[in-house]
């Protein structure tokens, strides 16, 4: 009787994904020496890539990929309604992702390119976060998300205690481990305008940062453009890299459209 009475205890987490690869939800199923720990703390109700069970209320939902079609805004919806804790997780969900890169075409091209013929079939919309249609309590960036603030944010918030979100840039966490500036070796990186809490994973292993994390807030316009321009970069090529992951929230946070 108190085993069952502690299970029912446990917070209730469901998983969903929207439009997106799934990339981020494959990925939670990689944390193998997590799993067990997971399953003392929480009761997984819902997770359609492991398993067939479903529940009508969650303490906390998290949801992968964009909304870009009238079922997904139904789907969210209902999700929300059925949910105290809310969480966006991967760039998908929290900004649009790549899949808002057809949100720069018009929508009745994007459709025919796809679907040909069929198109009128499947209804489509500009694909849009999570936050634009339902509140959102907190998010975890990154093409795929961050497997290290993925644990914070999940342990935090089982334990009932506030996630410690990130809003600075990725180049503060390649200074603090001590990592060669990419940008000095001649390669574009988008680290100096990008939002940190991947651990510089791509700077770390040679690679420049792609800005799949999406923009810090308050950057600073200026600096960032002068600095590109004294490594023999343009704010065009700014844009364009940008873009591949963060077209919603581009021209909002950084403006640079108009330059």
């Amino acid at each position: 009787m108190s085993a069952r009475k502690q299970k029912k205890q446990k917070p209730k987490v469901a998983f969903f994904d929207f439009t997106s690869c799934e990339g981020c939800q494959l990925n939670k199923l990689n944390f193998e020496n997590e799993l067990l720990d997971f399953l003392e703390l929480v009761d997984i109700v819902e997770f359609r890539e492991a398993m067939d069970d479903k529940a009508d209320e969650y303490d906390i939902a998290f949801i992968e990929g964009s909304i870009t079609t009238p079922t997904c805004v139904e789907r969210i919806y209902d999700i929300r309604r059925r949910s105290k804790i809310l969480v966006a997780l991967g760039q998908c969900a929290v900004s649009g992702g790549i899949n808002a890169m057809k949100n720069n075409f018009p929508l009745d091209q994007v459709q025919e390119t796809v679907y040909g013929k069929d198109k009128y079939l499947f209804p489509s919309m500009p694909a849009l976060p999570v936050r634009a249609f339902v509140k959102v309590d907190y998010e975890v960036r990154g093409c795929p998300m961050s497997p290290p603030e993925y644990l914070h944010v999940f342990k935090s918030l089982v334990l009932g205690r506030t996630p410690e979100i990130k809003d600075y840039a990725v180049c503060v966490e390649c200074k603090l481990k001590e990592n060669e500036c990419v940008l000095e070796k001649g390669m574009f990186c988008l680290g100096p305008i990008t939002r940190a809490g991947c651990d510089a994973i791509c700077p770390s292993n040679g690679q420049y940062c792609t800005g799949c994390r999406g923009p810090v807030s308050n950057i600073n316009k200026n600096g960032a453009i002068e600095m590109l321009k004294q490594h023999g970069f343009s704010v065009e090529e700014a844009i364009k890299r940008m873009n591949l992951f963060n077209t919603n929230e581009f021209e909002k946070e950084l403006n640079w459209g108009k330059q």
